[in-house]
Order: structure tokens, then C-alpha cells, then sequence
């Protein structure tokens, strides 16, 4: 197990991305998906629960309407998440090693690696359709690239706001003809002073006639 810091310290917070308890986002989520009719809409409230001590470490727990949770830390080197759990799992299971959220200092050109998964991508004609559940994990490279975004939000228009953009490739096979091939797929997030996460656009495009892509966009429209 990895071993975070000890027992009882602090677990500390951040202004890009708050972590006390008693905050909560809601966030409009919609996805479009290559030849559909209409985007298909839902929405997303995470909330911040406090603190509990995992792996014998201090961390910020955050919770999510569809019951899965994350533990969290904030330190000299940044925001990450040490465990997560879904609603199937009793006990939260670690990360190893630590997934970074947003890696300090905050400046363009801070780069790091955290893993992903596809959201959108899936295959017309194959079982299982979606491709995130034969490639459950792969690395997404992110880079900060901006420090005073403006961005309008159903929540209000937001100024000082750090952009970061996450770029992973993942290798598929797309067909007899083209076989095997690498399929870029692109984030970007936009994180405010005293807000957080306000805005992150997914895109997945599709390589062949025989998959489909799309896009998911989240927004934030309400916070406290």
C-alpha cells in the first residue's frame, strides 16, 4: 500500500480545485454521438464530503450522485486522488501509483501523466460495443496551456481560469483495410479561482465506417 504522509496530518486545500467540505458542483453533461439524431443529456452532481484517513493518510473524500467516491489530496505538488471506490466495491481501492488531477507549479509548460479510458468510442458490430471495456486504462498526457481563460458557463462567466489539455493516443484495430491504427483522443479542462472544474470538452473521433466516436462536454451549472 502506498504510504501518503502520516496519520493526522493535514490534508490541505486548493483554490483551483477546493476540496473542503460542504462544497458541491452540478454539472450539465452532454454527449454526441456520431450520426445520432440528438445529444443525449443528463447531470452530474459531486459533492465533498469531509475528511477520512485512508492507507493510514489524511484525504478529502468526494462523492459523486451516482454513488462512486474518490479520496483526494493537495500538497506542495498538487491535486491527486489516492483511491477511489464504486458502489460495488466495500472498501476503496488505491491507486498505485498516485493519480495527478493538476500537477503544480501552475504555469504553462507543467506536464504529467494520468490514465484514462474511452467514454464514447465502440464498434458498430462487435460485443462488447464500447471499447473502454477491452482497453480499461491508458495514459493521457496533460499539459497546462493557459492561465487567464475566460469561460462562460450556465453557472456565470468565470475570469482567471486555467486551461489544461490532455492528449492520449490509443491503438486499435479499425479494419481489414487499414488495420491496426492510433486514435487520438483530446481534453480539455478549464479549472477557476475559488470554483474548480467549470468546463471539459472530450473529444473521440471515430477512425472507420465501422465504430463510432463523438464528444461529451461538461459544464458547470450551479455551485456552493
Amino acid at each position: 500500500m502506498l504510504l501518503l504522509g502520516a496519520c493526522g496530518a493535514s490534508p490541505g486545500d486548493d483554490a483551483l480545485f477546493p476540496l473542503a467540505a460542504g462544497r458541491s458542483w452540478t454539472y450539465r453533461v452532454s454527449t454526441v454521438i456520431d450520426e445520432a439524431e440528438s445529444a443525449q443529456s443528463e447531470t452530474l452532481v459531486l459533492a465533498n464530503r469531509g475528511t477520512d484517513t485512508v492507507d493510514a493518510a489524511l484525504s478529502w473524500r468526494r462523492r459523486s450522485d451516482s454513488g462512486i467516491e474518490y479520496w483526494l489530496r493537495s500538497d506542495a505538488t498538487g491535486i491527486y486522488r489516492i483511491a477511489s471506490r464504486s458502489p460495488l466495491e466495500r472498501e476503496p481501492q488505491l491507486d498505485n501509483p498516485r493519480r495527478y488531477v493538476l500537477r503544480k507549479p501552475y504555469a504553462v509548460g507543467t506536464e504529467w501523466e494520468a490514465s484514462t479510458t474511452a467514454y464514447v468510442l465502440a464498434r458498430k458490430n462487435e460485443v462488447p460495443r464500447e471499447v473502454r471495456y477491452v482497453h480499461k486504462a491508458f495514459p493521457m498526457h496533460y499539459r497546462i496551456e493557459a492561465l487567464a481563460e475566460k469561460v462562460q458557463t450556465p453557472a456565470g462567466k468565470f475570469d482567471g481560469c486555467m486551461r489544461v489539455a490532455g492528449r492520449a493516443e490509443i491503438r486499435l484495430y479499425v479494419d481489414a483495410m487499414f488495420q491496426w491504427r492510433d486514435i487520438p483522443l483530446v481534453t480539455l479542462e478549464w479549472y477557476c479561482p475559488g470554483v474548480g472544474l467549470v468546463r471539459l470538452e472530450r473529444k473521440e473521433p471515430s477512425p472507420t465506417k465501422f465504430m463510432v466516436g463523438g464528444t461529451v462536454t461538461m459544464e458547470l451549472a450551479s455551485w456552493q
